[in-house]
């Protein structure tokens, strides 16, 4: 029989590892509605940060960390991301002999899962990475007035600049909001937007970004989207587009895509 996703439905807790609680989302299947190239036009990776990872050592201690996940954009799947808290919460019961233990199995569920090899670090309460709090780089975007009033995601808002000159810049903001597609919960987060092109009209930008408030759709989903509505709208020759979310249950999801860079910094930003 097939199983179902956890999302939206009472599940079973247990605190004895178990990687029967992951959860595979075909990533084709969420594409196909609206991008249907091949090879994918980006590249990058989503990236995860599990701030409740605990374990037991060999004498009983609880011990407890923070799991940094990378997984490819180009993987098969994606993680369900109610299937991934279960599956981390069933490390609490659990010996390990040690944290690289704990890192090679989560490395080795996920890379099963998802089809692509998933890298992960696992971080204790001293590592400055997760004690210093950043912000995104460029300029905000928030402080335009301008009139946002589309109801719906529209390409069509956004511009570039009357007789644009060629720059590179980076701008972002902290009103991005969408929701999720099973649940209908909020997620809000931020997104930067790096790109070297014709210059984009930032109110335009900040316009279209708001018309995800009400928008359904997995995180990684909607950074794709905004990434080829800018593509396609804006022709930058190149773009990066990377969104920080809040957590929820104890974990954030920062999806990265972009057609010149590989890797995004884990940052942590005010409201992670």
């Amino acid at each position: 029989m097939q199983r179902k996703s956890p999302l939206g439905r009472e599940s079973q807790y247990s605190d004895q590892y178990s990687p029967d609680f992951l959860f595979p989302i075909s990533r084709r299947d969420v594409r196909k509605t609206w991008l249907t190239a091949d090879p994918l036009p980006f590249t990058g990776e989503d990236i995860w940060n599990a701030y409740e990872l605990t374990w037991l050592d060999n004498h009983g201690k609880p011990q407890i960390a923070v799991a940094e996940i990378r997984i490819p954009a180009e993987s098969e799947f994606m993680v369900e991301s109610k299937s991934l808290k279960l599956y981390l919460n069933s490390f609490a019961g659990t010996v390990f002999a040690s944290s690289a233990d704990v890192l090679q199995s989560i490395e080795k569920d996920l890379s099963a899962l998802t089809g692509d090899t998933v890298s992960v670090q696992v971080f204790s309460n001293e590592t400055p990475k997760f004690t210093n709090v950043r912000q995104l780089p460029g300029f905000c975007i928030d402080g335009i007035s301008t009139t946002c009033d589309s109801s719906e995601v529209d390409p069509r808002l956004l511009k570039i600049q009357v007789n644009a000159n060629i720059v590179q810049e980076e701008l972002y903001s902290n009103l991005l909001r969408s929701h999720c597609p099973v649940t209908n919960q909020p997620d809000t987060g931020s997104i930067l937007i790096s790109y070297s092109g014709p210059q984009i009209e930032p109110s335009s930008l900040l316009r279209y970004i708001v018309s995800y408030r009400n928008h359904q759709a997995y995180h990684e989903d909607c950074v794709e989207r905004i990434f080829m509505d800018i593509m396609e709208r804006c022709a930058p020759e190149k773009l990066s587009v990377y969104a920080r979310y809040v957590r929820r249950g104890g974990i954030d999801i920062n999806p990265f895509r972009s057609n010149f860079e590989k890797r995004a910094k884990n940052a942590r930003l005010w409201r992670q």
